[in-house]
């Protein structure tokens, strides 16, 4: 059987285009949602309403016609359901009809570029707005759930970023049409709900991912901290990919946690201290850096590792002598992360590499011994800082 999988525009009317059209008005039945099937409620067509892909691959199985039409709101290639409905869909000839996505409409009502934009959906997310604000000068969010245009902008300005130009879209493409415009900070308690689509533009937003950020520029207080020279091998060695999950263990003042987050705005850092001053602490830095993709858990490890998402790194700057329990936790979740472990003294070091090689894995070893100019009177000395041994090391 044949079978089109349609993109019906922003509203599934006006906003066809004529190929679209022709695979419509070609299909002897059409699948959708509600919303989707309205507009051909007469057509004499026969109509199943569904969005769920076995539902539909179920209905096309059982179907005798020569010809069907999907109907997919916006176009089939963007956050879209044909995603996952193709692989069920190998059995008949499929066609992919492409159609103008909210995206494309919105730019276009706002007269802004879109090839440099990061796109985001908030369907089921929550925690990657600010740091792709952050990351990004231009970025699109598709809303809906509890994630609302005024709980994006409260977020925004809750992580310094409250002058950042906002645009909020409801109902594109339809009579009641809605957009708003104007700084996060004023549109807290804007009332657009359900689904929408806001663009952030963010003239301020960093043109680098930060890499060895100065010691001074944290919050420091009384906690430990990871120095910038160690820091920035340390992270280096994990390799952290945009979707990543890290895991940061003895965050301290969360100096780790935050060049971690800038590499995985996709992913999630969770940062595990046992000590509550050094969880507040690590909390403050994620807002002042702008990491919303920051998750703090004040408590002991290996016991704050049970319930939390499988990481894919790890970083480990302190572990009270739980090294073991710490490392097992980390394999029972997944086999295959990569972990990279700080010690300052030669008994830490020698049960960070135990424990990789008791989980089959022979780690590299590095030394770091920065020194730092100091000046003392008219003389500028050099100030030698505590040599760190960087053990790092994965299954393959």
């Amino acid at each position: 059987m044949k079978v089109y999988i349609v993109g019906t525009g922003v509203n599934g009317g006006d906003s066809l285009t004529k190929e679209a059209e022709a695979a419509i008005a070609e299909a002897e039945l059409l699948i959708g949602a509600e919303r989707m099937l309205s507009p051909f409620k007469d057509s004499g067509k026969e109509l199943f309403c569904s969005y769920i892909p076995q539902d539909i691959a179920a209905k096309l199985r059982a179907c005798d016609c020569g010809c069907a039409a999907v109907l997919m709101s916006g176009d089939c290639g963007f956050f879209s359901g044909a995603k996952k409905l193709l692989p069920l869909l190998e059995e008949h000839d499929v066609q992919i009809v492409a159609g103008i996505s909210s995206a494309a409409y919105f730019c276009g009502k706002l007269g802004l570029s879109y090839e440099k934009m990061k796109f985001v959906t908030l369907h089921g997310h929550s925690s990657n707005i600010a740091i792709n604000v952050k990351l990004n000068q231009l970025c699109f969010f598709l809303l809906g759930g509890d994630i609302t245009a005024a709980e994006v902008c409260r977020r925004l300005c809750s992580y310094g970023m409250g002058d950042v130009t906002v645009h909020v879209g409801a109902d594109l493409g339809y009579p009641t049409e809605r957009i708003i415009s104007g700084r996060a900070e004023n549109l807290t308690d804007c009332d657009i709900c359900g689904l929408a689509v806001m663009i952030t533009e963010n003239v301020d937003a960093l043109r680098h991912i930060p890499t060895a950020i100065n010691d001074d520029v944290f919050l420091r207080e009384k906690i430990p901290m990871t120095k910038s020279e160690v820091r920035c091998i340390a992270v280096s060695r994990l390799d952290i990919e945009f979707d990543s999950v890290v895991w940061d263990i003895g965050c301290g003042t969360g100096s780790v946690s935050v060049e971690a987050a800038y590499r995985c705005p996709d992913g999630r850092v969770y940062a595990f201290d046992k000590k509550a001053e050094a969880a507040e602490l690590t909390a403050k830095n994620a807002r002042v850096f702008g990491c919303d993709n920051v998750i703090i858990s004040e408590g002991s490890c290996p016991e704050s590792l049970e319930n939390v998402q499988a990481p894919d790194k790890v970083f480990i700057g302190g572990s009270s002598g739980n090294m073991d329990g710490i490392f097992n936790a980390i394999y029972a979740k997944n086999p295959k992360a990569d972990i990279v472990v700080t010690a300052v003294s030669l008994e830490t070091l020698n049960e960070a590499v135990k424990c990789f090689e008791r989980y089959g894995t022979s780690p590299e070893i590095t030394q770091i011994a920065a020194a730092r100019t100091e000046k003392i009177g008219t003389h500028t000395m050099f100030k030698a800082q505590n040599p760190v041994f960087i053990i790092s090391g994965g299954l393959a």
